[in-house]
């Protein structure tokens, strides 16, 4: 009966599922049916319009063409009327020149006598060499025929005689072996099912989703735009990773249309955000989300009340998609459990158990001294950052003189580099790895290596003496960080947020 009954609530869920789906899709088509009919008598007028330009453009291309062609024509004729008729002016002047030189020797040929004769007879000589008749080309100059200016517009008359509705472009398929979702950005790469010389551009929209799937009809989030991509793949550049999964999809346009939007496809961006957890914070030490100070008349616990619905238990970790582990038993740190005595410590209130995470500290410059770095859940209410096999850590002392070291298990080491403003933490839980940078100029401060054996959790330690404290950076959309080449080390990504190894 258990097993029918189980088997039969099986059948539900799948039924449920699938009417929403359904009803996803009845919605769609309800909307398209909507807005053919709305759109139905302004797009054929739009479209008829757009048809009547184009014939009116190659109308007066044709008119353009044939106009520089006639004149073309006249040029040449009168060019060669121009040659002619030079030639035949010249030819004339020759003839006439050369007639009364032939009547002048005709007339001396008579004579009778020697001296005049001879005279004559050399003049004549004279004369004949020197003859234009004799210089002259008696080969035309220009031809008659104008054939050479004739045309044949046949293969022309085929193209016009070809042209149709300009097709609508094919539907792209978006590679999601080739996208790629790192250091807070995304690169979407699609292909198309042939290739296309008519696609002008294409149009990407994203758009942020809590679900994996195919996108519902009713979204919290609206699609983002991105137009006048010209290749085949887009980075999107400066994002914040604060919900688990972006849907994408892509359309080709052409001169005159759109495609159809290629499916949807959902990238996990392996992202989840922490905040400093108030109900496991030293009673002197005022916490207020993202940042941590001291205060010296005993502090008071920060309004857990707005936190209530957040829980310390790593719910919010990567690693959550695969299972539930027996380590993420929720244990939260409040009342008694809190740090105290020369403790002066709070923890972030999301664990890490898996994959690679990267997170910033920003502390003020009248800071005295504070630590950072990461601590096991069960560090002790006791025990300060470093001086435990639970936690490790860099302090900062800047009271007489400036110091940076590397604490574990309390054993610590000093660091011989400048004190930087701002740093970076970054933690590879399966290698084992815990690295600080100078988030700024990307430098390597020192690295703990490790295997953890327990989940662990952001740690930060305001010490006894001064009023300043620290918080968790700005976001760092426009910094160079985002853009640096870390060769060995880690991706590096915005500010609280942390990221599992895509």
């Amino acid at each position: 009966m258990d097993d029918q009954k189980e088997s039969l609530r099986k059948i539900i869920t799948t039924l449920a599922l699938k009417n929403e789906e359904i009803q996803n899709f009845v919605c769609c088509l309800k909307q398209n049916l909507e807005n053919l009919e709305v759109n139905n008598t302004t797009n054929s007028n739009r479209v008829q319009e757009d048809l009547e330009s184009e014939f009116s453009s190659l109308h007066a291309v044709l008119d353009e063409l044939k106009e520089g062609m006639v004149t073309r024509i006249k040029q040449e004729r009168a060019s060669r009327t121009y040659e002619l008729q030079s030639q035949l002016s010249a030819c004339t002047k020759a003839l006439e020149s050369s007639e009364e030189l032939l009547e002048l020797a005709n007339q001396t040929l008579c004579s009778s006598e020697n001296d005049s004769f001879t005279r004559a007879a050399k003049d004549i000589k004279d004369s004949v060499t020197m003859a234009p008749a004799f210089r002259l080309s008696l080969k035309a100059k220009a031809s008659d025929s104008m054939n050479h200016m004739m045309v044949d517009f046949t293969q022309e008359r085929n193209m016009l005689q070809a042209i149709t509705f300009l097709p609508v472009p094919a539907t792209p398929e978006i590679n999601l072996a080739e996208c790629q979702v790192f250091d807070n950005t995304v690169t979407v790469v699609w292909t198309l099912p042939e290739p296309d010389t008519k696609i002008d551009h294409y149009i990407l929209e994203y758009r942020r989703t809590n679900h994996e799937g195919p996108p519902r009809a009713r979204e919290d989030y609206p699609w983002m735009v991105m137009e006048g991509i010209k290749e085949t793949e887009y980075t999107l550049t400066g994002l914040r990773f604060d919900t688990r999964y972006m849907t994408f999809r892509v359309k080709a346009c052409n001169k005159a249309v759109a495609g159809e939007f290629s499916e949807p496809v959902t990238l996990e961006t392996h992202a989840f955000v922490f905040k400093l957890d108030a109900g496991s914070a030293h009673q002197n030490l005022k916490v207020e989300d993202l940042s941590v100070e001291w205060d010296s008349s005993g502090g008071k616990v920060q309004d857990i009340r707005k936190e209530k619905n957040r829980t310390s238990s790593p719910m919010h970790s990567p690693a959550r998609t695969a299972m539930m582990s027996p380590k993420r038993a929720p244990s939260a740190r409040v009342g008694r459990d809190r740090f105290t005595a020369e403790s002066y410590t709070v923890l972030g209130d999301t664990m890490i158990d898996a994959g690679q995470h990267y997170w910033e500290v920003r502390f003020d410059k009248e800071s005295k001294a504070f630590a950072v770095g990461i601590a096991l859940r069960s560090l002790g209410r006791f025990d300060q950052l470093g001086k435990s096999n639970a936690s490790w850590c860099i302090h900062l002392n800047n009271w007489l003189q400036q110091s940076l070291t590397a604490k574990h298990n309390n054993k610590a080491r000093t660091l011989d580099c400048s004190i930087p403003d701002r740093i970076g933490i970054y933690c590879n839980y399966e290698e084992g790895t815990l690295s600080f940078y100078n988030s700024r100029t990307k430098a390597l401060l020192h690295t703990f290596r490790t295997k953890f054996q327990q989940p662990v959790i952001p740690a930060f330690m305001c010490l006894k003496g001064f009023n300043k404290g620290f918080c968790l950076s700005k976001p760092l959309l426009s910094e160079s960080l985002l853009c640096c080449d870390w060769s060995d080390g880690p991706v590096c990504y915005d500010w609280s947020t942390s990221y599992s190894a895509s």
